[in-house]
């Protein structure tokens, strides 16, 4: 099967996955909003937020290059290298943990957000970010040793499955705020279990991969050099537009936090089928570094984006379709969302077109050379928010994003043209092509 088909098919397989348990969040929100209303279901919205960059940050950037290295270690038959990675990032997370849940509250305190939601609910929420942190390394893991399904749908199904369950469990409690309250105990528990379930799938998958390779130095150093840029580097792509709502619950009501809210994980989930294409594709990429040939290496990078484009293009065209229907779900005044969700589908189509440029720089050992565009994208979000949103509403909170992923993808790719020599944009598949044709 050519590389192209298998990417097509695995990453349709985890999309698919990825939808269903969207599907599921998104009834639950529904639900929030329709029984508790949409403050409440803005108040979820920012615990959400808070878990999802609290807990990427707790494995110090591990997490994020876990993949690339234990992807390198299977392919070179390194298991005593792989097992003290494995170690390390375990033990970042426990420690950074404990940190956590002794100096968080004093830190809520000193910045003023003593009496958010976060602190009003901090140790089931504490729970949640301890589980949604081993996942994060788990996955990323488990991706690397070619166990992409595994990693992926403890995120992408169970978490769903969780929320959904825990809300239906409580919904009918006479108060909101107290079924609210119990709905987080029931997911941080419930997130901790399947963390702890997934991590023995990591055992098992460590226990496979040989172990051929000649002692040699723990590579701590090296770790450190590709982890610590990529910790600010997950938290400004992955994570962007928690940042971006967390900035928001400012300037916005909460009843238009909500709505740019479900706008925005349906953003997420649509850019998820694109990232699920570079995910499958990164260990043939790395292997094809490995081994120096560098046509291969071009060939799968041109690829990988025109699958990422199509993917991208036909999700812009199905959300532009339908997102007024799905966003009714939530209540009529979620149909405001539906102009500001086009405007930031439009950025996904633009992040494909640009290609991985981050991945591809941290494959050439220039991990740090992306934070110049990242730093410029997210101060083109603050100074975007602050001169749009007062004036336009939702419609400015989504062009400044828009304008921010427009302009921290292009610096990308031209940082990866000049300090790797290679053009990770679409435009990659066309040279491809005409090479191959030529020949």
């Amino acid at each position: 099967m050519s590389l192209v088909r298998r990417l097509a098919s695995q990453s349709s397989v985890i999309f698919a996955a990825r939808l269903f348990g969207a599907g599921l969040i998104f009834v639950a929100q529904a639900l929030i909003a329709r029984l508790w209303g949409a403050e409440l279901l803005g108040e979820f919205l920012i615990v959400v937020a808070s878990v999802n960059l609290i807990s990427v940050v707790m494995p110090l950037g591990f997490h994020t290059v876990g993949t690339y290295f234990s992807a390198e270690y299977r392919a070179r038959g390194d298991r005593r290298q792989l097992t003290a990675f494995l170690r390390r990032a375990y033990l970042h997370v426990i420690v950074a943990f404990a940190l956590f849940a002794t100096i968080g509250p004093l830190i809520l305190n000193l910045v003023g957000l003593g009496q958010g939601t976060v602190a009003r609910h901090f140790v089931p929420v504490a729970m949640l970010i301890l589980g949604t942190a081993v996942v994060y390394v788990n996955s990323a893991l488990l991706i690397g040793l070619k166990r992409p399904f595994a990693g992926f749908f403890a995120d992408t199904l169970l978490r769903p499955m969780i929320v959904l369950a825990a809300f239906l469990a409580v919904m009918a409690t006479s108060v909101a705020e107290d079924g609210f309250a119990a709905m987080l105990w029931i997911i941080g528990t419930g997130y901790i279990s399947v963390s702890l379930m997934q991590f023995v799938f990591v055992l098992t998958s460590i226990g496979r991969v040989s172990d051929t390779a000649p002692a040699r130095e723990i590579e701590s150093g090296r770790w450190w050099r590709f982890a610590l840029p990529w910790v600010l580097i997950s938290i400004a792509t992955d994570f962007f537009f928690d940042i971006d709502l967390l900035l928001l619950s400012h300037s916005l009501s909460r009843e238009d936090l909500a709505i740019f809210g479900v706008c925005a994980r349906i953003f997420s989930l649509a850019s998820f089928g694109v990232a699920a294409v570079y995910a499958v594709t990164l260990p043939d990429m790395f292997e094809s570094e490995a081994r120096a040939d560098r046509a291969d290496f071009h060939r799968k990078v041109g690829e990988a984006n025109m699958v990422a484009s199509l993917i991208a293009l036909a999700l812009f065209i199905i959300l532009l379709v339908l997102s007024p229907f799905a966003l009714q779900l939530f209540g009529p005044a979620f149909t405001a969302g539906a102009m500001p969700l086009a405007i930031l589908c439009l950025g996904l189509i633009v992040r494909s077109a640009f290609g991985p440029a981050s991945l591809v720089l941290s494959i050439h050992d220039r991990p740090w050379a992306s934070l110049p565009a990242i730093g410029l994208g997210l101060g083109c979000l603050i100074a975007g928010n602050w001169l749009l949103v007062p004036t336009f509403g939702l419609m400015g909170a989504a062009c400044s994003a828009l304008v921010a992923i427009t302009i921290w993808s292009f610096a990308l790719w031209l940082t990866a043209r000049w300090t790797a020599g290679v053009d990770v944009s679409i435009l990659q598949w066309f040279r491809t092509r005409r090479a191959a044709t030529a020949a």
